[in-house]
C-alpha cells in the first residue's frame, strides 16, 4: 500500500482549515432581529424617560422664571401671534413664542421672563432674564445652558458678580471691560479673559429685546396684563399658570 502525504505549505505549516460560507439570509434575520429588539428598547426607554425629561424642565423653567422675576406670587405663560402678546391664542401654541409674565400678590404685573439663545464662544448659550417693560430695565439673568470654555466663558454662570451686574440693569445693555465702568445704568462689567462669552449673554438679551420690545410694551400698557392676571388667579388656575414651587 502506498501512502500519499497532503501538500504543505511552502513555509512548512499545514493547509489553512476550509472556511465555510455563512449563510445570507441567516445572516440578514439576525441582523433583523438584533435590530427590532434594539430599536423596542431604544422605543420603551424613550417613553419612560419622557415624562420625567418634560417634569424636570418645567421644574428647572418654573425655578428660573421665579429667580429673573425677583420672586413673584405666581406667573403665566403668554404668546406671540400676529405681532402682539396674547393669553388666548387662536393658533396651535406649538408654533407660538412664548413669554412669562409675573404678578405679584395683589394680582399687579411685575416683569415679563422671557428665553433666548444665541451661538457664544463654543456653542449655543440659552439663557433666561427678567425685564420690566415699564421701566426698560433687565431684571435678572439666568443661565440654562451653555458649553462654554471651563474655568473661563462658563463663569456667565458661575461668577455672582457678573450675574448680579443684570440686576436692574438698564436696556440696551452696554458691555464694558473691568476699570472702564462709568457706573452709567446701563452698563455691565463682562468677565476679564471670557469677554466673548460676556458679549453674547448681553448681544442675547438686547437682541431679544429688540425683536419684541414693541408688542411687549403694548402688552403692559393695556389691560389685558391686569386680564392675565385674572386668569392666573387661584379660582382659575389654568395649565399655563405656575405659582411659586411648582411648574
Amino acid at each position: 500500500m502506498s501512502e500519499h502525504k497532503l501538500p504543505m505549505a511552502e513555509s512548512g505549516a499545514p493547509p489553512p482549515p476550509v472556511q465555510v460560507e455563512s449563510s445570507s439570509v441567516r445572516l440578514v434575520g439576525t441582523l433583523a432581529a438584533a435590530g427590532a429588539i434594539a430599536g423596542l428598547a431604544i422605543v420603551l426607554v424613550f417613553q419612560w424617560a419622557r415624562p420625567r425629561i418634560e417634569e424636570h424642565q418645567a421644574r428647572v423653567l418654573a425655578e428660573a422664571v421665579t429667580e429673573v422675576l425677583g420672586g413673584p406670587e405666581r406667573w403665566q405663560t403668554v404668546f406671540l401671534e400676529s405681532g402682539s402678546l396674547t393669553t388666548a391664542p387662536s393658533a396651535d401654541t406649538a408654533g407660538l413664542d412664548r413669554v412669562y409674565v409675573g404678578y405679584d400678590v395683589n394680582g399687579d404685573p411685575v416683569g415679563i421672563a422671557l428665553v433666548a439663545a444665541e451661538a457664544g464662544f463654543q456653542d449655543v448659550i440659552r439663557l433666561i432674564f427678567g425685564y420690566d417693560p415699564g421701566s426698560g430695565d433687565v431684571l435678572g439673568m439666568k443661565v440654562l445652558e451653555s458649553k462654554e470654555t471651563p474655568g473661563l466663558g462658563d463663569k456667565i454662570e458661575k461668577d455672582s458678580a457678573f450675574i448680579g451686574e443684570f440686576a436692574e440693569v438698564g436696556s440696551p445693555i452696554r458691555g464694558v471691560k473691568k476699570g472702564r465702568a462709568t457706573d452709567a445704568h446701563e452698563e455691565v462689567v463682562m468677565i476679564t479673559g471670557a469677554t466673548i462669552s460676556s458679549r453674547a449673554v448681553i448681544d442675547i438679551i438686547n437682541h431679544r429685546l429688540d425683536a419684541l420690545r414693541d408688542p411687549l410694551g403694548r402688552f403692559w400698557s393695556s389691560p389685558r396684563a391686569l386680564g392675565a392676571a385674572d386668569a392666573a388667579s387661584p379660582a382659575r388656575a389654568s395649565g399655563s399658570t405656575s405659582t411659586r414651587g411648582g411648574a
